[in-house]
């Protein structure tokens, strides 16, 4: 897996060399393509829901005393996810993905695979929860225990349902019909995207969640499965003999790579580095079934009743 890593770090940096040059040759392009976006339908809510966090984390200390309820580990771990997802969606690398596939599909997966676990591993829904009033609160935790919604909520956060959200919409994305509609339509490229981080949050809040012992191993089976067909369509994208997105053989012959090339450093993306994480988060998860089952065999009376279940 290291060797697959370092070889996608070296195959990006060769591709940097013309880009760069390109880049160097048209500074009326820089001011076009490396800028930062402000684009209000991306910056308010991101700048909502780091508002909301940052006051709920304030009460839920306040009430409960600093680093309760939600830890400072957790606060730290939101805030990095926060700013990953920032990172994708208002740098640069956001026009640049419309350029290069490469580049597009590294977008995606600082989405999907560094953002999404690590906002689902900040517990956001409990300090949004805090940030409401104590009727409010009431209020909520009446609402999600209503059968419409707890009954609907089970179903969609079922690990296997999850899961087959989560390969559906990745899949079907990269079809090329679907790719390319989001590369010519700025609402499909929008779609997309929602697509992207909603499903791979529905996903890792499925395989993080804090459950029972006999459900960590579905979890583990989850990670791995994914992992194997999310890296199955990075291979067939790095390793196809011939382009799949037409639409990109103009734009990134512009900045001095062939569309195939281009394609390969995609799938490279896809294949190892994004794999890594669900690797790292499959042995997290195993540590976490291993400690259950060694304090469920200090604990007899506990393992009976986990028997009877």
């Amino acid at each position: 897996m290291r060797a697959r890593c370092g070889f996608v770090a070296l195959a990006l940096l060769a591709a940097w060399q013309p880009l760069a040059a390109h880049v160097g040759d048209d500074p009326a392009g820089d001011a076009v393509a490396l800028r930062w976006s402000a684009d209000p339908d991306v910056l308010l809510p991101l700048l909502l829901s780091a508002g909301a966090y940052a006051g709920g984390v304030a009460r839920a200390w306040r009430v409960l005393g600093r680093g309760r309820g939600i830890g400072p580990r957790r606060v730290a771990t939101f805030a990095i996810g926060w700013g990953v997802l920032a990172l994708a969606l208002l740098s640069p690398l956001d026009v640049l993905g419309l350029q290069l596939f490469s580049l597009h599909m590294l977008q995606h997966e600082l989405l999907m695979v560094v953002a999404a676990p690590l906002l689902c591993a900040g517990r956001p829904l409990v300090a949004w929860w805090w940030l409401l009033p104590p009727a409010g609160r009431g209020a909520w935790r009446a609402a999600v225990r209503q059968p419409a919604w707890s009954v609907t909520w089970r179903s969609l956060s079922a690990p296997w349902t999850a899961w087959a959200l989560h390969a559906v919409v990745l899949w079907g994305w990269h079809l090329p019909v679907a790719f390319e509609a989001a590369l010519l339509q700025p609402r499909w490229h929008t779609l997309q995207h929602v697509c992207f981080l909603a499903g791979a949050l529905l996903y890792w809040w499925s395989v993080l969640r804090p459950a029972p012992r006999a459900q960590q191993g579905v979890a583990l089976l989850s990670l791995f499965t994914t992992l194997l067909h999310t890296s199955a369509l990075g291979a067939l994208l790095a390793l196809a003999p011939h382009p799949w997105y037409p639409l990109y053989a103009q734009r990134s012959a512009a900045w001095g790579i062939d569309a195939l090339t281009d394609q390969q450093l995609g799938g490279l993306v896809m294949w190892a580095p994004a794999g890594l994480s669900y690797a790292l988060a499959a042995l997290a998860v195993a540590a976490r079934w291993i400690g259950l089952r060694a304090a469920v065999a200090l604990q007899p009376d506990v393992w009976s009743r986990d028997q009877a279940t």
